[in-house]
């Protein structure tokens, strides 16, 4: 029995991997403005080569390197021949002539476009600067074709070029700490999307996470011993260059700062003994405005981290203070009473104008979180908006440029999809053609209050390439089914470039099932995802910068390709039933059932796991009345109102969570259950 429901198993797996090999020749990621296909195609040999013309940023011949190199690993085929692109390498009939027009720089608005040429025997890409030919080469890797023949670039034509200026990924390193490898590893995927902007917010109540030489209890006192050296943060910023992309740094004031009070408690509002938070949250300490002496401070750590950051911005972060703290204090009462505030935030916006000035004289834009939008605010600040699309759109409104973060929170576990329809710019915004021109573009934001290094790559990928070609690609492209289809494909292509969103599970598995037989656990984890939105850490104080996160939650993914496609083939079966698709169904079905029986055995071994025996059981049933469903409606038996009724209740509690995991499959086989009834 255990043999048959391992091959059904991995016949099951199997098919999935065939359907997301289909049509690998233009599954491209973003799309591009336009693409014509044409006969003609570029076969890819040991004599391949590439050449650069024209007057490109010594950072190309890093990059077109780099492709033949990853082009290499991705056929098997021996290019090593050419060594590294050079400027000497400018032959014009070269397999893949690059033609560039000027050097990129790295700023807002830069000519990213670019144009590909393939067929005849040559792959030209062209573009205005280098960052734009970077952009093209990531194209050309996903264009990779394979036939009996060997492997080709197909003949066509593109020509693409971003429609938002603005492409971010928010990495929070300050609540758990991130190696500097994994932030390389995150720039690479996000240089394969074509994003252009990583935000590193890089402190919070839990830490301080850059070293100053300025102010050294920062790292000593605040950081619990992780956190950058000014060495790693250029080494980053180079990294991030080399691959067209900007690195913005956020350091946040005046609350989210117990990390710096306990450093510098002198500039709290509150005098009282400070030492780092350990859980997550909105807390009360703040700095304090009305002391002239936290001013300099401040003019001084931020020109020190200025200095080791050459991007034009420069975030301050603004949000989440209560103000609970100001208003206990009788002398910031004063203070505010003799300037007519009438709240804590037009205190807040007295600090915000006291800092743009600082941020200004170190070549910076400011940038604050939407809590900083509040009547005085300087016009010249973004805005940030992640409250709701309310404070989006009224940022532009009043003049003020912004970014969306508001539904591309990725931290929150929601779909591939939801992200995806969220647009910057919908109809329903009813922008007029000057306020449009003010959104500079989105980010998501990958809060790390429960991911850590292993587990962080599950939580940002393949999803934040669904919110890239949002950001990207033309607005007419929403297309979610076919985005779910490139997404699948695209993975791999984030795998191979080292990212761990898809092998972790196998160090997470091997570990909760304490051995190598991780097949019940895996037939299960496949179906399962944490709570989303914050429902995983309500309503208890659990989750420290020190809880374990490598259980069940840790181990399931967001946005699970398996119920999303055995929901799908519950659909077609009940639109158009076949003896095939029963079969799939069927075979899924009972393989679920079976599989109780075998996480029973194994929980034996690994108590950590107890706290999914509810979802394990709940499956079994629920496939168990799936399956009766399936066996009435093949034999044309309508099931009476009691069996409904039964099969309702097992339905319902399949829905409970365990271990902070839901089964994502209930819904479909509700559905199947419910045409039973009819």
């Amino acid at each position: 029995m255990a043999q048959k429901f391992i091959l059904i198993c991995c016949a099951l797996l199997a098919g999935l991997l065939a359907r997301t090999q289909e049509n690998n020749s233009l599954n491209l990621m973003p799309v591009p403005v336009l693409l014509t296909a044409h006969p003609g195609r570029v076969d890819i040999g040991e004599g391949f080569r590439v050449s650069v013309r024209g007057k490109p940023d010594r950072r190309i011949f890093a990059e077109a390197s780099r492709f033949v190199r990853r082009l290499s690993e991705r056929t098997g085929i021996f290019l090593d021949h050419q060594g590294f692109v050079s400027p000497s390498d400018s032959s014009p009939s070269a397999a893949l002539l690059i033609q560039i027009r000027r050097p990129g720089s790295l700023k807002l608005g830069e000519d990213e476009s670019y144009s590909l040429e393939s067929g005849g025997g040559q792959v030209i890409l062209s573009a205005v600067t280098d960052i734009g030919a970077i952009r093209g080469l990531e194209t050309l890797l996903q264009l990779v074709s394979a036939d009996e023949k060997g492997y080709f670039f197909p003949g066509l034509s593109i020509r693409d070029y971003p429609r938002f200026a603005w492409r971010g990924l928010l990495l929070d390193v300050a609540l758990h700490f991130m190696p500097v490898d994994q932030i390389k590893r995150t720039l690479d995927g996000m240089a394969c999307v074509k994003m252009n902007v990583l935000h590193l917010h890089l402190c919070n109540d839990q830490g301080f996470r850059v070293e100053s030489r300025r102010f050294p209890r920062l790292q000593q006192v605040a950081s619990d011993g992780v956190y950058y050296t000014q060495q790693e943060i250029r080494e980053l910023v180079a990294y991030a260059s080399q691959r067209g992309i900007r690195i913005v740094p956020e350091f946040v004031v005046p609350a989210h700062t117990t990390a710096i009070l306990t450093a510098y408690p002198q500039w709290a509002s509150v005098k009282r003994k400070y030492s780092l938070q350990r859980y997550f949250g909105v807390f009360d300490p703040v700095m304090d405005p009305t002391n002239e002496r936290l001013y300099p401070f401040l003019d001084t750590l931020f020109s020190e981290m200025a200095s080791l950051f050459p991007d034009a911005y420069f975030h301050i972060g603004g949000d989440e203070n209560t103000g609970k703290d100001w208003q206990s204090e009788p002398h910031i009462r004063r203070f505010m009473a003799e300037r007519g505030m009438k709240s804590f935030m037009d205190l807040q916006t007295y600090f915000n104008r006291r800092l743009l000035p600082i941020i200004e004289k170190n070549g910076k834009t400011m940038m604050g979180w939407d809590e900083i939008l509040q009547p005085g605010v300087p016009k010249q600040i973004v805005i940030q908006s992640w409250r709701g699309n309310a404070s989006f759109y009224g940022s532009l409104r009043q003049g003020y440029r912004a970014i969306l973060s508001y539904g591309y929170y990725i931290d929150l576990i929601q779909p591939a999809s939801y992200h995806y329809q969220n647009d910057p710019i919908p109809d329903s915004a009813a922008l007029s053609a000057q306020e449009q021109q003010r959104v500079l573009g989105g980010e998501a934001t990958m809060w790390s209050e429960l991911v850590s290094p292993l587990t962080v790559d599950s939580r940002i990928w393949p999803r934040t390439a669904a919110i890239a070609e949002r950001l990207w690609s033309p607005r007419s492209v929403t297309d979610t089914e076919d985005m779910y289809r490139r997404l699948d494909i695209i993975s791999l292509g984030l795998e191979a470039l080292g990212l761990r969103h898809r092998t972790y599970k196998q160090v997470l598995l091997r570990q909760l099932a304490h051995g190598d037989d991780t097949r019940s656990l895996e037939v299960l984890s496949d179906l399962i995802e944490p709570l989303k939105i914050y429902e995983r850490n309500q309503g208890d104080t659990m989750y420290t910068v020190f809880s374990p996160l490598t259980k069940l939650a840790d181990l399931a993914s967001p946005d699970q390709p398996q119920p999303r496609i055995f929901s799908r083939e519950v659909d077609s079966f009940l639109l158009h039933p076949s003896p095939a698709l029963r079969q799939l169904l069927w075979d899924k079905l009972n393989c679920w059932k079976q599989n109780d029986a075998l996480f029973q055995r194994l929980l034996l071994g690994a108590p950590v796991l107890r706290e999914a025996a509810g979802l394990s059981r709940n499956l079994s049933l629920l496939a168990g009345a799936g399956l009766d469903a399936m066996e009435a409606l093949d034999a044309g038996r309508k099931m009476d109102g009691a069996w409904l009724e039964q099969q309702l209740l097992v339905a319902a509690r399949a829905r409970q969570q365990g271990g902070r995991c839901e089964l994502q499959v209930v819904d479909a086989v509700q559905r199947l259950i419910e045409r039973a009834a009819r």
